[in-house]
Parts: structure tokens; sequence; C-alpha cells
């Protein structure tokens, strides 16, 4: 993909769950883009082992598949993933510990957990054609119990709290103001973080597990917060999932903040909370495409991005994406200029940027969308 010997790119992709007969299948229409990237980054959002471990959440679907399903990872070219989610521990210390030894058996370096604090906030430090790249990945979706502790295993936290304030004071039962702050411990550890990594390489990418899930365009307050003090910090570009639809971009001192780059292949195996979903759809006022039985989530999550770094001179150079659509069989396919989901994808990430007054352009190149600052 790099045009000179001195050049890489960098893929990443947002939220995978793989759970299926065939792994490399997930990827079959992708994997020919993802294989040519010299770094491709994704977020898992399930435990990938064949331990017995035990329920620790029965939160939004406890998740636990295969060890087979991680061809999908390798096979598409996977070499770094975050595991810093509200899923991570589903299954108990056991089936999260040996996730990640499964992956780093398999050549993958693994973010955002660890066996405890420290191992969480370690970072993935790649040395590619004299360019060296380091990955942070970070959490604030953190049931009570996952966050990783001095000697306990879990995830990376940078938790945020949450208060309803009353705007209209005299009037009782009119809508609240939602003010939401990131944790100031946990927000600092993750500055130190990052001012130790960038010391130490030419590109910082910092992941981030949060946001306002299942709801078009919102973005929570504490969501800039965290990621301009990360780029603040030294990060070059903010990587972030979890709220299975595509969020806003932002471009805050010449650094692209991807807000949620959705799921890219999502399996979900016979759903354990079928009352949850139901709520879920009625609060946040959406119902499922009923063409996408194994698709449980919003009509639009059907949209999707393959983000593209092109790293040369020791930073980066261009952030773009392709724009994707999620097919009837869960798989990613990428959509190319001369389709017309090409331009309803490029206009829907317009719309839901301009909604919440971020500055991010859209500059289509060919079959790629560049990003830059208004």
């Amino acid at each position: 993909m790099a045009a000179n010997k001195n050049e890489i790119t960098m893929c990443a992709v947002g939220d995978i769950v793989v759970d299926r007969e065939e792994p490399e299948s997930m990827y079959a229409f992708a994997a020919p883009i993802l294989r040519q990237a010299d770094i491709t980054f994704g977020q898992l959002e399930s435990t990938i082992t064949d331990k017995p471990g035990f329920l620790m959440c029965g939160g939004w679907g406890p998740r636990r598949c295969a060890p087979e399903n991680i061809k999908a990872l390798t096979s598409a070219g996977f070499n770094v993933i975050s595991f810093a989610s509200n899923n991570c521990m589903d299954w108990g210390p056991e089936c999260f510990l040996d996730t990640i030894d499964r992956l780093r058996q398999n050549g993958v370096d693994v973010i955002g957990a660890g066996k405890d604090i420290a191992a969480a906030r370690k970072p993935a430090i790649l040395n590619v054609k004299g360019n060296r790249v380091g990955f942070l990945g970070y959490n604030s979706i953190v049931i009570k119990g996952y966050e990783a502790g001095p000697k306990k295993p879990g995830c990376a936290p940078v938790r945020a709290w949450t208060h309803y304030d009353q705007v209209d004071a005299e009037q009782p039962g009119t809508p609240p103001v939602i003010i939401s702050r990131p944790y100031v411990e946990d927000l600092e550890a993750m500055v130190q973080d990052i001012k130790k990594l960038k010391s130490q390489v030419d590109v910082v990418a910092v992941s981030f597990h949060w946001g306002i899930h299942f709801a078009p365009k919102t973005i929570a307050m504490y969501q800039p917060e965290l990621a301009h003090a990360a780029i603040d910090a030294g990060a070059d570009i903010i990587l972030g999932h979890h709220p299975h639809i595509l969020k806003g971009v932002e471009v805050y001192k010449g650094k692209v903040i991807l807000y949620s780059m959705n799921m890219f292949g999502f399996d979900v195996v016979d759903f354990p909370d079928v009352e949850r979903l139901a709520a879920s759809q009625k609060l946040y006022n959406y119902e499922p495409d009923p063409e996408y039985p194994l698709y449980p989530f919003h009509p639009e999550a059907k949209m999707t991005i393959l983000v593209k770094c092109l790293i040369s001179g020791k930073q980066i150079q261009k952030v773009s994406f392709l724009p994707a659509l999620i097919n009837k069989q869960n798989q990613p396919e990428i959509v190319t200029k001369e389709r017309k989901d090409f331009g309803k994808i490029v206009g829907y990430i317009e719309e839901i940027t301009k909604d919440q007054a971020l500055n991010a352009k859209f500059i289509v190149e060919g079959d790629e969308v560049v990003i830059a600052a208004q």
C-alpha cells in the first residue's frame, strides 16, 4: 500500500466478534486490503478460549468463542488487538488470560488488558521500516470488577462519572443536561502512559472503548475531554469503538479523532437476554432491520469504515477511510466509489460529524475518503 520503502500503512477497524464454523470467511471481502497493511488494528469484543471459566456478569450477552476463531484475525493480517472492553472479563480471569495468551501465541500484540494494571497499561510497540509505532488501549465502559488492579487481571480503565442537572429548575420532570467527566486518577494515569510512550516511539495510537451505544450521532461530554488530553500528552490518532454505530470525526491540533469506527464483523450467536435487547431498542428508539436477523443493531449500523493511515518520516502524513457495508452474513464489504452506497456512507459521516459540531471535512480521492480539518 505504501509508495516508497520508508512509508508504512496502518489499517484500523472497530469492534470484532467472530463465532462461526469457517472463521476465515468473516473477512473474505476485506482481508485483501487488511493484509496489505504493515500494521492492522482491531478491537476484540469476546473471549476466545476453550477454558470452562465462570460467568462473572450477565450484561450484554457474555461472549465466549472457540479458539479456532483466531484464524479470522491472523488470516486477515491483524497484528495489534485491544482487549479493553466491557466484555473482556465476562467468563472470569481464566478465560480472560487464556484469550490474551492465545492471541500472543499467534503473533498478535494485545493492549489494554493484562494480568494486572501494569500489564494492562503496557503498550505494544512495532518497529516497521524505521518507523516506531506505539499503541495503548483503554476502556470507559467498565463493569465493576472488570478493571485491572495491582494484583488483579482486567482492563486499563478510563472511567467517567455521570451527573444529571435539571436545567429548568422550577419545572419538575423536565429533561436534564447530562454531564459526564473522566475520573481524575484514570485520566492522569493515561496521560502519564502516553507521555512515556511518546518518548519511546514516533507515532502513538490510542484506542478508547467508550461512548453511547446504539444512539446515532450523540457523543458523550467526557469523550472530547479524554481525546484532547490524550493528544495534548502526545497521541497522534484516537481510535474509538464500542457504540455499535458510526460516530462523527474531529481534527484536534492536526490529529484525527475517530469517535466510533463501528463494528467490523460481529457475530451474535444466541443472544441470551432478549428482554434487555428489546428494552434497549425502546430506550434508544430503533428497530433492527428484519432482513438482517443475525445483526440485531440499529439499521444505520450496517454502515462502517476501514481506517487507513499513511506513516512516513516518522509521523502520520494522511488519515483516510474506506466505506464499507455489513452484509447479511455479518461480513464487512468494502464499497467502491462507483457504487451508490459509497456516497450514502460518506454523506452519513458528514451528517453525524456536523450534528455534533465537529470540524472534520471529507475529501474523496478515488475509493478513499481523506480526513482533514475545516
